[in-house]
């Protein structure tokens, strides 16, 4: 891996950290009991670095979600894996979509997902927007709160497969309860052939590009067809190499309709 590369991701980092470091000790002065939870503490320190980051990374990836993968093909109901601040929101068709179920643990995203929500004309009040606090891996509660098993026609994650407990397992089960025909659209970082790094809860050598094709019964395809209007498959981002620390694979799969 190059230098440049390496000193680039370090950098990041840096920045991440100091930016939510000041905030996460003012709660800590003001709540003191914080020190014994460790898993509150840890969703409030990683809520402070994505209000930072979160707003520059969907602005360098809005040419994938808005011409690739999310707005020319997520339709129906839309389940959307680690919705984070919501911004993934802002690139569904209203003409399109349903409804957008956001799953996000850390509800101190929630505010955010609603207010992004609310640009596209979805609200909890004209159910056409559902938030729930839960893992992708809990699909009971899931199917319990959209009204039933098999009822999602797309499921779309952007850089969250990466913190998923069980990736294989949760990724399989998504796939199962997908309605036939429906489809997984994914942008994602995958294994590189660099050095393990995990951050924010982020296992950055995952090869989440493998445990999708590795369903190959599931899919109607796996060879990507290169048709603007029904592209399919898993490719790459022009210009990056495997090396890249973080290394980006997208997709869009179908699932079989029989």
């Amino acid at each position: 891996m190059k230098f440049s590369k390496i000193i680039a991701i370090v950098t990041d980092l840096r920045l991440s950290i100091q930016q939510a470091v000041r905030p996460t000790l003012m709660a800590i002065i003001k709540s003191p009991t914080l020190i014994f939870r460790p898993r509150a503490l840890s969703r409030l320190f990683f809520y402070h670095v994505w209000t930072r980051f979160g707003p520059g990374l969907n602005s360098a990836t809005t040419e994938v979600k808005s011409n690739l993968i999310i707005i020319p093909y997520a339709k129906g109901i839309v389940l959307e894996i680690g919705a984070g601040l919501g911004h993934n929101a802002l690139y569904l068709s209203p003409s399109r979509v349903r409804k957008y179920v956001a799953l996000e643990p850390n509800v101190l995203m929630h505010p955010h997902i609603r207010e992004a929500a609310a640009h596209i004309g979805f609200s909890e009040e004209s159910q056409t927007l559902l938030i729930l606090a839960c893992g992708a891996e809990d699909w009971e509660s899931i199917a319990s709160a959209i009204g039933g098993q098999n009822r999602v026609d797309t499921i779309v994650s952007v850089l969250t497969l990466c913190s998923i407990p069980e990736p294989g397992r949760t990724i399989k089960t998504l796939a199962d309860k997908v309605l036939k025909g429906g489809q997984f659209i994914f942008f994602e970082h995958v294994a590189s052939k660099g050095p393990d790094i995990c951050f924010g809860g982020c296992v950055l050598d995952r090869p989440t590009d493998d445990y999708i094709l590795r369903l190959e019964n599931v899919w109607e395809t796996s060879p990507a067809i290169n048709d603007d209007e029904d592209r399919r498959g898993i490719w790459g981002l022009v210009g990056e190499d495997k090396e890249y620390l973080l290394w980006h694979q997208m997709g869009r799969l179908v699932k079989c309709s029989v």
